[in-house]
């Protein structure tokens, strides 16, 4: 696809835009940092297109009040650069923290394992006494099984190797020591002291190695708990970024009809839409968080809760037959007529175009289908389709049309019109799911535009 804008997780940190030009005030451009060569090419190349994408900007706002223009440009930097710079850090930082948290509760399992294993010995010890040596007592129990008079150091060499009884004893203890620790986490210490080990012995080496065990485990928990404070400090750097370019744009919005040239409007726009891009992507994080908190874990003793009965979904309309391609039509936007509800996968392009509609104020039917069929089965609960882009109109994409999926195809929403015959989109899925983008498309007449 051409033209693409992508606000998405970089990964390495974007850096400022290029230095002052024609008397803008703006940030000097930083050389591109990455931790690989791969993240480092990738963080050039997206550097590069900052700076690319200033230089255009600023020439487009040529005339326009230097205030004004400022304006623009910070908005623009703060969406494309510090934001996704900011989103990076939030990524790595959630890594970071899931890793450490990992960690940390592999030490507690260990930790948890070896108490085990000393409380099993405790009560065995109580039964025997410290002094019983289960590897004697193997020994013994072996000869009462299995000699039976039979010439004992024949069945020793046999059994072992070994040249004598001491031999034989010896290497028994260490396959019940090898035994007990592929059966058990702190066993392993009781190898390290000698083949010969009694139960009290071996509850000392238990008790060793716990302690060594709860430091490891304490330090695993310190990091786990650091990491987590890091990631949350991101998380709320992000936002509160997030929250400037929300205000930024609402005073933006205030200013636009104060621009006097079709260029300069349109490059304002342009920093307007992809600030209101990200303000979604924002959008649908705390919905997710809320709904992630909403989640049942079951009664955990108390009051037990009331049942609720959930209301029943509707059901789906019947997908209507194929239409042949509609003859272009006037009239309003969107329709009641179909419209249940979001029903479409969330995360995908359906969903983003219906939710978008209904932020617009417009109706849109529940069950219109893949992307790529909208303009086919809108046309049956009513809707105009034409070739005409309008703001708030659904576009459907045909499969492969424009790089949309083969199969699906792909639906987005138009977001302005400008007088060149360029208009933007906005549309979900294209990187991923939930993942927010923004294109400037030309109308040739090659589109399907569902009202």
């Amino acid at each position: 696809m051409t033209n693409v804008r992508v606000i998405k997780p970089a990964l390495a940190a974007l850096v400022a835009a290029a230095a002052c030009v024609g008397g803008l005030a703006f940030s000097s451009a930083q050389p591109a940092q990455a931790d690989t060569y791969s993240d480092l090419i990738n963080a050039q190349n997206q550097h590069a297109a900052s700076v690319q994408r200033e230089a255009e900007l600023k020439q487009q706002l040529a005339g326009a009040s230097q205030d004004l223009a400022n304006k623009v440009l910070e908005l623009d930097d703060l969406t494309n650069n510090k934001i996704v710079a900011a989103q990076a850090k939030v990524t790595q930082a959630n890594e970071d923290a899931a890793t450490a948290q990992d960690e940390a509760d592999a030490a507690s399992g260990r930790l948890s394992a070896a108490q085990k294993d000393k409380e099993t010995l405790e009560e065995q010890i109580k039964q025997t006494g410290k002094d019983y040596d289960d590897a004697h007592a193997a020994v013994a129990q072996l000869a009462r099984d299995e000699m039976h008079g039979s010439n004992a150091s024949d069945v020793m060499s046999v059994v072992t190797g070994a040249t004598s009884t001491q031999d034989f004893v010896n290497s028994m203890q260490s396959r019940d020591a090898l035994s007990r620790n592929e059966a058990n986490a702190a066993s392993s210490a009781a190898t390290s002291l000698s083949t010969s080990k009694n139960r009290g012995e071996r509850l000392a080496a238990i008790e060793k190695q716990i302690a060594v065990l709860k430091t490891q485990a304490d330090e695993k928990a310190a990091s786990a708990q650091t990491a987590a404070e890091t990631a949350q400090s991101e998380r709320d750097a992000l936002d509160k970024l997030r929250q400037e370019g929300e205000a930024r744009r609402d005073e933006l919005s205030s200013m636009i009809d104060s621009l006097d040239s079709q260029s300069a409007k349109q490059a304002a726009q342009t920093v307007l839409i992809a600030s209101q891009v990200d303000s979604y992507n924002r959008q649908f994080q705390k919905e997710q968080q809320d709904a992630a908190n909403r989640v049942d874990t079951g009664n955990q003793g108390g009051t037990p809760s009331t049942p609720v009965t959930p209301a029943p979904a509707p059901a789906p309309a019947p997908a209507p037959a194929p239409a042949p391609a509609p003859a272009p039509s006037v009239g309003g936007q969107g329709t009641s007529n179909g419209d249940y509800g979001n029903a479409y996968a969330t995360g995908q392009c359906t969903y983003w175009a219906y939710e978008r509609r209904r932020q617009m104020g417009i109706g849109t039917p529940s069950y219109l289908g893949n992307g790529g069929d909208w303009w086919r089965n809108a046309p049956s609960y009513g809707l105009r389709v034409d070739h005409n882009p309008q703001v708030g109109a659904a576009l459907s994409f045909l499969p492969g049309q424009d790089g949309a999926d083969g199969t699906w195809g792909h639906v987005a929403v138009v977001e302005a019109v400008y007088g060149d015959g360029t208009f933007q989109i906005s549309e979900m899925n294209v990187g991923g799911l939930w993942m927010m983008n923004y294109r400037t498309l030309t109308n040739l007449g090659q589109y399907w535009f569902v009202h």
